[in-house]
């Protein structure tokens, strides 16, 4: 069998692409770049585009952009036939063949299993060529749906939880990822390549997943609209873990109406994550489409809490979220200012609140089973993966970074009294916090600038949604997200989408140095 490297193209689809790239510049016209689902079944459905022209016209994106981006790890081979056979299920009138995902592409970040001829390393060597035992549960749903898996995006490597050291976006595998805005400001992380490679109309929508901020601050980093869903609202099975108490999967796409179709095709139960069957109770009958309403801030109540949130953004995003508050008010919303939640400082530090006690010692357990249950892996426990990473630290150019991280979740010795006293904080924290604002103002959500009320929704296990806000004087972008309480996603879509179409703040990316 020949040697293959981890590159952004397996040897398998080197030969398709060079096919791809001689015929994509007599691909139609249609105007790619930007275009939404919407605009693009439409299309399908005029016979001004095909399936195949669309991934071929971002496979070509990918190869003019991602040497500077790395916002894409890999591309699936088969990306190509699938697309075919969509195109032909679309003409012989398929069922389902003309509506929602259905021959649109998607990108899975690098930590979303995929029983195929893709790669899932969460960014690390130490994972590369191992065989998942089956499709994650919402790839699943999207292969159901008639989406073509694109490929795998960029991440920092393990999701952010190798290393306190290391940069938002950085993997052995994917290499640096770039903010398509302005290249050298932070893309944040983990879900830094399914961000980049939307923003950068490398692919129509994403996939990211979060533990704690890792697809609201990307997402408010690129200009995109990242939906962070109730804990169970997707299923996590098939996904490299941290925590099965904060981990959750969500669409990053350009605009609010692309990220809820990808939304309703992921939800739901799957019998290999238990949390999904109670979470599955509040899933509306219809779905989420039904929420995206032009007034749908009309007679809402949004909260407002300005410190520390507001206190710690720069001038540009003070400025526009006074701006996007009146904003919020002609769109018929009652905003409730200045509102303060209990101990927020002890909740947005995870050493005092007992957030990081309590992940260090699920990620050992949950990581521990993910591996062991791999088809074929070189690595089978964290123990396994801290001596990989110390015998091929030069390999992985990551040596400077180190593991402490790694190392302190080794430590652990499963869910003890340390870990419970922390979990109990963490749910008291919540309630006493942010569920209490919540309720006793009798809010619909809380608004905030940027992506700083992350880690508040996340010991909860809150659902939120980054919508565009506006750039910074060098053009690097910043946004505005909408939490809730949970299962509150159809009021979160009507607030966020009733922003987005009274304000249509994105635009594309610059590349400014």
């Amino acid at each position: 069998m020949a040697t293959i490297t981890p590159s952004l193209y397996s040897l398998a689809s080197s030969f398709i692409f060079i096919l791809i790239l001689s015929s994509t510049t007599n691909a139609s016209s249609f105007p790619f770049k930007e275009a939404t689902i919407k605009d693009l079944q439409l299309a399908f459905k005029q016979n001004q585009l095909t399936s195949t022209q669309l991934v071929e016209f971002y496979i070509g994106e990918i190869h003019r952009l991602n040497s500077v981006l790395n916002g894409v790890i890999e591309i699936n081979p088969d990306a190509i036939y699938q697309a075919k056979r969509a195109d032909y299920q679309r003409k012989v009138k398929a069922s389902g063949s003309l509506v929602g995902l259905h021959g649109i592409p998607i990108l899975l970040k690098d930590n979303i299993a995929t029983k195929d001829k893709l790669n899932t390393t969460a960014g690390s060597l130490a994972l590369f060529r191992s065989v998942v035992p089956r499709d994650a549960g919402v790839v699943v749903k999207l292969r159901k749906a008639g989406a073509i898996i694109l490929g795998k995006a960029s991440m920092t490597e393990w999701a952010a939880f190798r290393s306190s050291f290391m940069p938002n976006g950085f993997s052995a595998r994917g290499g640096q990822g770039k903010n398509p805005y302005v290249l050298s400001a932070d893309p944040c992380g983990s879900s830094s390549g399914s961000a980049i490679s939307v923003a950068a109309n490398l692919v129509a929508v994403s996939l990211g997943t979060e533990t704690d901020g890792s697809i609201l601050c990307p997402s408010n980093a690129n200009s995109v609209v990242g939906i962070r869903p109730t804990i169970g609202l997707t299923s996590r099975a098939g996904v490299v873990p941290i925590s099965p108490r904060q981990d959750t999967v969500g669409p990053i796409c350009r605009t609010v109406s692309d990220a809820v179709f990808v939304l309703d095709a992921i939800v739901g139960p799957d019998y290999n994550d238990h949390t999904t069957k109670g979470a599955s109770q509040y899933i509306p009958y219809g779905g989420y489409k039904q929420f995206l309403k032009p007034y749908g801030l009309k007679g809402k109540r949004l909260g407002v809490v300005r410190n520390p949130f507001l206190i710690s953004s720069n001038k540009a995003q003070s400025q526009a979220f006074e701006y996007h508050l009146q904003t919020l008010r002609r769109g018929g919303a009652y905003i409730v200012d200045n509102l303060k939640i209990a101990n927020i400082n002890t909740t947005l530090n995870p050493d005092d609140s007992g957030e990081a006690a309590a992940l260090l010692a699920e990620f050992k357990i949950s990581i521990n089973s993910y591996l062991k249950n791999l088809v074929t892996s070189q690595v089978r426990s964290l123990a396994e993966v801290i001596a990989f990473n110390q015998k091929f630290a030069n390999v992985e150019k990551i040596k400077e970074f180190g593991q402490n991280i790694f190392v302190a979740a080794e430590a652990t010795n499963g869910i003890g009294i340390l870990e419970k006293a922390a979990m109990g904080n963490l749910a008291k924290l919540s309630k006493d916090g942010f569920e209490k604002v919540m309720w006793d103002n009798k809010l619909d959500a809380l608004v905030t600038s940027g992506a700083g009320i992350s880690p508040v929704l996340a010991i909860g296990g809150f659902p939120g949604i980054n919508v565009p806000a506006g750039y910074d004087y060098r053009g690097a972008p910043f946004g505005i997200n909408f939490g809730g309480l949970k299962g509150s996603e159809p009021k979160l879509i009507q607030i966020a989408y009733g922003f987005e179409q009274a304000t249509k703040i994105r635009k594309p990316p610059a590349f400014k140095p």
